[in-house]
């Protein structure tokens, strides 16, 4: 292996190692074979588990620390030199103070330990999308689950040594003490510094981390976005190409949409559904002034409970080799996993996510934990589309805003214009789920879903996206979707799933004009006749059920959105100007 050149990167790893002081220091090339020696001492260790090699090939079982299994987002923080650069949905300490706690906390944490450096690109090596790092960590969870989830090795190496700008990424477990855990991000620095936490969200240093935090300052400074998106890629019949965006909050159904597998109705027809990406976009505008994106990530972090053969049969079909699972329950007889709604068949002889032993037709426990997760890598997807390879970019057609509202937000609806469509993005909510820390059910304030994510003042955010729109001369249209509404017995009426692809059809011959709308106090509506509902057990009342906009409901949402804006100093005029215009409308109602 070509050893590190770049005196830049090396003396930074050496005063890392000085303030760490780990036994030895390795550096990861990503070789087949290094990987392998690195895996036999995590499971000499007990760190991570084997399974069956016949059933699940390459595949690891990982447990972390009970109180240390999700995204924490009051422990992690965004530390700007000045407070309202960080704005008021991020948790902010001033740099030289959060160094000066954090160089305590990091003193000695890796003694004993090895320290690995792990060189590796977010996006295909030498793309214009590509930006490069080097995370520091004394994990070999770390180590394994960033060969799958990122690009590593010798090809980054060679750009760190041809002088490439690089994140700075330092991760410690030291003693996972819940106490003292800290993610953080000095944007101004291009570094990212955890410590205290072994769960993929708070260690996975290029993901949520790189690619969405710092992305998005570095967007913003580079005239570029980062975003908490999907890419879906559909090819109708005709053999017609078109690529949608879609930003959902955790476990509100976006792998599956980035998975999704047609009805037969359709897939009988000849649409293609193939995924570019599941969870992170980076978007630029081309010459052609249409916005174009890639999927920066190698691999999926996908939420383990409820991806089963009907929600998700090719995300089940991704982990089937070489895959980290997290936080599930394993079945002792014959060494493979299980999470609830996988099937109907749980282990009778297994082991809880907790390592208990568990007897799933008996417990009132549950197996796996409710954010259990697999690092699967994105070649095994039998839907991954050829260009998620390539790197270099498709064109958006449609970007979708959705999250989880039991009452208020209609199946589906058009922003009236890009400007309009940033605002409904700036006023997304959704109810939490065991995603983060916290309680699940609260409706919260999520614009764009990226409040966990977005690494600057998101008023500032908000102003880039409409300063993003008036690059574009053919900007992509704007939708929202809800498909969980619930009826009056609290039971969904959309079937979701494969059969999100109808409402994703009359997305698109909007987008192409060749189809009709009514418009209403929060955008363009389908009428109920224009969802093709072949085959569906749906009727047009429920579709007017599913479409109904309730006033009373509108006005207490309004409310909602009036404090949620009322933390922000200033917010762009074309959002206030939408606001405004949505209260007229449903006070016209």
């Amino acid at each position: 292996m070509t050893m590190v050149t770049n005196e830049t990167v090396n003396n930074w790893v050496r005063e890392m190692a000085e303030m760490t002081k780990p036994d030895e220091v390795v550096w990861i090339d990503g070789s087949d074979e290094q990987l392998e020696e690195i895996k036999k001492v995590a499971l000499k260790t007990g760190e991570m588990i084997a399974l069956n090699e016949e059933k699940l090939p390459g595949c690891l079982y990982y447990r972390t620390n009970p109180k240390d299994v999700a995204r924490d987002e009051k422990r992690t923080l965004i530390c700007t030199r000045k407070e309202e650069d960080a704005g008021p949905t991020n948790h902010w300490m001033a740099p030289v103070e959060m160094y000066a706690k954090l160089r305590k906390l990091f003193d000695g944490s890796m003694k004993g330990r090895v320290m690995y450096a792990i060189p590796f690109s977010m996006g295909v090596v030498g793309t214009d999308f590509a930006k490069y790092g080097v995370e520091l960590t004394d994990s070999i969870y770390v180590v394994l689950s960033m060969a799958i989830m990122t690009r590593v090795g010798q090809p980054i190496i060679d750009k760190l040594n041809a002088g490439a700008d690089f994140t700075k990424c330092l991760h410690s477990k030291a003693q996972v003490n819940e106490k003292e855990k800290y993610i953080v991000h000095f944007p101004e620095d291009n570094t990212i510094w955890s410590i205290n936490s072994a769960y993929g969200g708070n260690v996975l240093l290029g993901k949520k981390c790189l690619a969405l935090r710092i992305g998005s300052f570095l967007g913003r400074k580079e005239g570029w976005m980062a975003e908490h998106m999907l890419i879906l890629k559909i090819e109708a019949p005709n053999g017609e190409k078109h690529y949608v965006c879609g930003a959902f909050p955790s476990a509100c159904g976006k792998t599956n949409l980035a998975m999704l597998t047609p009805p037969d109705y359709f897939k009988k027809m000849g649409y293609k559904i193939q995924t570019v990406g599941d969870d992170i976009s980076w978007l630029r505008v081309g010459d052609d002034g249409r916005l174009y994106a890639v999927n920066p990530e190698n691999g999926f972090f996908g939420v383990a409970p409820g991806t089963n053969e009907k929600s998700n049969p090719n995300a089940l079909k991704t982990t089937r080799k070489n895959t980290i699972f997290t936080n599930v329950a394993r079945n002792l007889d014959d060494n493979t996993v299980w999470w609830e709604k996988l099937d109907k068949n749980p282990p009778e002889n297994g082991e809880d996510w907790l390592g208990n032993p568990w007897n799933g037709k008996t417990s009132t426990e549950k197996g796996a934990h409710p954010n259990s997760r697999f690092t699967a890598p994105a070649e095994n997807c039998p839907t991954i589309a050829d260009e998620f390879f390539t790197g270099e970019g498709v064109p958006i057609d449609a970007i979708v805003f959705g999250g989880r509202r039991a009452k208020a937000e209609p199946l589906v609806y058009q922003s009236k214009s890009w400007d309009h469509g940033v605002f409904v993005g700036s006023a997304m909510t959704s109810e939490t789920t065991a995603a983060a820390k916290g309680q699940v059910g609260v409706v919260r304030h999520d614009p764009m879903a990226m409040i966990p994510f977005c690494g600057y003042n998101m008023s500032d955010y908000f102003q880039h996206w409409i300063d993003m729109g008036k690059k574009m001369s053919d900007p992509p249209k704007i939708f929202h979707v809800n498909w969980f509404r619930t009826d009056e017995k609290d039971e969904f009426i959309w079937p979701g799933f494969g059969d999100n692809l109808r409402v994703l059809l009359w997305m698109l011959a909007r987008c192409k004009g060749e189809a009709d709308a009514v418009e209403t106090p929060l955008g363009y509506e389908p009428r109920p006749e224009d969802i093709d509902t072949t085959d569906l057990d749906l009727d047009a009342e429920d579709l007017k059920k599913l479409l109904a906009i309730d006033k009373e409901t509108w006005q207490d949402e309004i409310k909602g959105i009036e404090e949620f804006y009322s933390q922000f100093d200033k917010l762009p005029d074309e959002i206030n100007e939408a606001f405004d215009a949505l209260k007229k409308g449903v006070e016209a109602l």
